[in-house]
């Protein structure tokens, strides 16, 4: 059976003053407006994120039977836009060598596997085995690297029969596969987590794998346990290639929890060497973790396109969403920036996303909105406070020194002895010129600069934030709301 999850904003109306009309409400309490979520159960990490004959791919980890965590599925969804989704049937199912875990997707455009034609190319997937019986018995080899492959486009899938393609050498966390082709070296290269550090793999062929070297033991954040990792090349303003790795890591977040940290640096085909010691966050707020990017964008388009999961683990389980949990962030573009000797990442949500909104609209000071999903663009310093009827309320304030999310009063926060809090990241270096705030039912996305520092944040308001209050940088700020759109 097949959903169709499309962006379903219903709410044109909106202004800058107090013109109280009809409100429509949201058919799920907390379902968002234009992010992506599971049609029902749960959701974590996004997985096999691959672009082929003209649609993105998007492979999650799923568990259909439940709104908590259980046996690991991958749910499968397809979009032209990066924005409307359509659900498709779960690509692959647990079998007797255990649950299905984080890894990637590609395709096999040469056909080094076999599993294909050059005509008819492979969709490949590699992603992690666990073994949940051998981890009741107390096993450490508990993981392992499975391959899956597809001949129609995705919609079926047949897993390999010499599975698994990577055993465990002996590491209790051994997972998440992030597999790339490297033409200059004319092989797959295999970016895997390996408890508290990073190890290469290479293949000709996807079947066969050889270790290459390792990386991280001695840098990087160490609070938790390294997972989804991602390697991939960028080029710089000069049109300079860096490599980028990304590591999760839970916990030891900036906010608590869960996060992403990233390194820049230098890929030799075999060893990855970071440009510095010091540790780099994808994303300072507290809900944005194991994000990785696509495979095979064409070259004509260009980007590094990315997407994260929108939650933490610190209470991930519990949000109070009702028949799904957990929605995935905003697609965004990553760029490089330099800052003197050394780069940064830039993460900018996706061009496709402005077809979406109506123009904007100046407003001064207080506002209320009759929409639930909006955007809004603020000058270099103030504050801003976005409440409902109840007087709940989401605080964000911001300057040249620091950008801070106060969610303490924000709405429910029962479901947890952590969320209610004060979230602040330091904006030291930059120079603040526009503050842009993605608002949806059950979040915030706030992009400094466009991109240059970002915060992510979930909050669960019993009704939705129509109330807008700006001060500082003479209260002056836009808003747009997001147009209703045709399924696909």
């Amino acid at each position: 059976m097949k959903y169709s999850l499309v962006v379903f904003v219903g709410f044109l109306l909106w202004s800058c003053g107090s013109d109280k009309k009809a409100r429509m409400a949201p058919a799920e309490q907390w379902r968002p407006a234009y992010h992506f979520t599971p049609p029902a159960g749960w959701m974590n990490d996004p997985n096999g994120l691959v672009y082929f004959d003209g649609e993105y791919h998007l492979f999650y980890q799923h568990y259909p039977d439940s709104t908590v965590w259980g046996p690991m599925h991958w749910g499968h969804a397809v979009s032209q836009d990066l924005l409307h989704w359509e659900h498709l049937p779960i690509a692959l199912y647990p079998d007797s060598l255990g649950y299905i875990f984080s890894g990637s997707a590609v395709v096999d455009w040469k056909n080094t596997s076999g599993l294909g034609t050059e005509a008819m190319p492979a969709m490949v997937a590699i992603y992690t085995y666990h073994d949940m019986a051998a981890e009741r018995r107390g096993d450490i080899k508990v993981e392992s690297q499975g391959l899956a492959y597809s001949i129609d486009r995705g919609r079926t899938w047949l897993k390999y029969n010499g599975n698994p393609v990577l055993a465990n050498p002996g590491s209790r966390d051994f997972r998440d596969p992030k597999v790339a082709w490297q033409d200059s070296y004319q092989q797959w290269v295999m970016t895997l987590a390996v408890h508290d550090h990073v190890e290469f793999y290479r293949s000709k062929d996807l079947l066969h794998w050889e270790k290459l070297s390792e990386f991280g033991k001695d840098l990087g954040s160490h609070g938790g346990v390294w997972e989804c990792p991602d390697l991939f090349a960028l080029k710089d303003e000069q049109g300079s290639t860096h490599w980028v790795l990304f590591v999760s890591i839970n916990p030891g977040g900036p906010q608590g929890g869960s996060a992403t940290q990233y390194f820049v640096g230098d890929f030799d085909g075999a060893r990855f060497t970071s440009q510095d010691t010091v540790t780099r966050w994808i994303d300072h707020g507290a809900d944005n973790y194991a994000g990785v990017t696509w495979s095979d964008i064409p070259s004509s388009d260009g980007r590094r396109l990315f997407l994260g999961w929108m939650s933490n683990w610190q209470y991930a389980n519990v949000v109070p969403t009702k028949n799904w949990r957990s929605a995935n962030t905003i697609p965004r573009s990553v760029s490089l920036v330099t800052r003197g000797a050394t780069h940064e990442l830039k993460f900018e949500p996706v061009k496709e996303i402005d077809s979406m909104l109506t123009e904007p609209r100046a407003c001064i000071k207080s506002t209320e909105t009759e929409t639930d999903a909006y955007v809004l663009t603020l000058g270099s310093a103030g504050a801003l406070v976005l409440s409902n009827e109840q007087n709940q309320k989401t605080v964000v304030t911001w300057n040249d020194h620091d950008l801070t999310v106060d969610r303490t009063q924000s709405g429910e926060t029962s479901f947890s002895n952590v969320f209610a809090a004060v979230h602040k990241t330091d904006l030291s270096g930059i120079t603040v010129k526009d503050v842009r705030i993605f608002v949806d039912a059950a979040s915030l996305e706030i992009f400094v600069n466009g991109g240059e520092r970002v915060m992510t944040e979930l909050v669960f308001p019993s009704s939705p934030y129509r109330r807008i209050d700006v001060t500082g940088n003479e209260s002056n700020y836009s808003i747009q709301s997001l147009r209703s759109s045709t399924p696909r």
